[in-house]
């Protein structure tokens, strides 16, 4: 009887301790999932933060989208209505600037003599073949239609003496001047060659209109024959001379502002080359500059 007791409360005693052995684990549980809890608690706070900072850069972002989109409206509609001053400011310099350039080419073909930084040559229209810049006795430069003299007569087109190619002082001689100028008959024909070329009053002009960089030309075949009208009795093989010797002094009274070019040339089925002496483009030759070689169409009247 005594054993049976001794053996339940031996039982019993085991099982407590395995109860407060478990009970021991339970707790331990429990505190570990406490410490995860208070973990995950401060991690959701944490996460709450930011997503509280985020939503405020939110709202920021938008309010700054929002001043943005008001700016962009705004510049928008002054681009527009700058658009629209600058067309119509355009469509009325353009008429401006037809209005002007149609009286100047009357007032051109009247006579006048316009100030050439005014004038846009390649705009004009005028009844004539080419537009010719001037130098002036104030020392400017002016442009004009051909042979048209200011109606106003406020100066002179003038050029020195001394600033003249030696070429263009013989061309302004008489026969007689140049007969005691010089001895050398190649030398003459060159000066009466450049006046043929210049003063239209000659009448016997060998010269013809360049193109691609070629204000004017004569051909030697010509300048043969233009020699000997100029020189009755010359025959023709002294002509082939003179030929040569007159361009040689041609080149040497412009200072070589002339050249010869040599060009292949087709007659009978046959080619041949002949030189040419020519004034370039370029040349720079006092009171002369190129000429405008375009022929636009005849202006329409102006209303005013």
């Amino acid at each position: 009887m005594t054993e049976s007791l001794e053996s339940r409360l031996a039982t019993l005693t085991d099982r407590i301790e395995e109860l407060e052995d478990e009970l021991r684990r339970k707790d331990e549980r429990i505190a570990t999932l406490e410490a995860r809890i208070d973990d995950h608690d401060e991690r959701l706070d944490n996460q709450q933060k930011r997503l509280e900072n985020y939503a405020h850069h939110l709202e920021q972002t938008d309010t700054r989208l929002e001043d943005h989109q008001t700016a962009l409206e705004d510049l928008q509609t002054d681009t527009k209505t700058t658009t629209k001053q600058t067309k119509a400011a355009l469509k009325k310099a353009n008429a401006n600037k037809r209005r002007l350039r149609e009286l100047q080419a009357r007032e051109l073909e009247k006579g006048a003599h316009l100030r050439a930084d005014t004038v846009d040559e390649h705009e004009l229209e005028v009844r004539a073949e080419h537009i010719e810049r001037i130098t002036k006795d104030d020392g400017r430069t002016y442009v004009r239609l051909p042979e048209h003299t200011d109606p106003l007569d406020r100066s002179d087109v003038s050029l020195a003496y001394g600033d003249l190619l030696p070429i263009q002082q013989l061309a302004r001689m008489d026969d007689d001047m140049l007969q005691s100028t010089t001895n050398a008959l190649p030398t003459r024909l060159a000066a009466k060659l450049w006046k043929a070329r210049t003063d239209s009053s000659v009448g016997d002009d060998p010269w013809n209109a360049g193109c691609k960089g070629v204000r004017e030309y004569v051909k030697a075949s010509d300048l043969k024959h233009w020699i000997r009208r100029r020189e009755p009795g010359t025959s023709e093989s002294y002509a082939k001379k003179l030929v040569s010797r007159t361009i040689d002094a041609v080149l040497d009274l412009s200072k070589h502002r002339l050249a010869v070019r040599k060009r292949t040339e087709r007659k009978n089925g046959l080619e041949y080359t002949e030189r040419r002496l020519i004034v370039p483009d370029d040349a720079a030759i006092p009171g002369e500059t190129t000429a405008t070689n375009e022929q636009p169409p005849e202006t329409a009247d102006v209303l005013g």
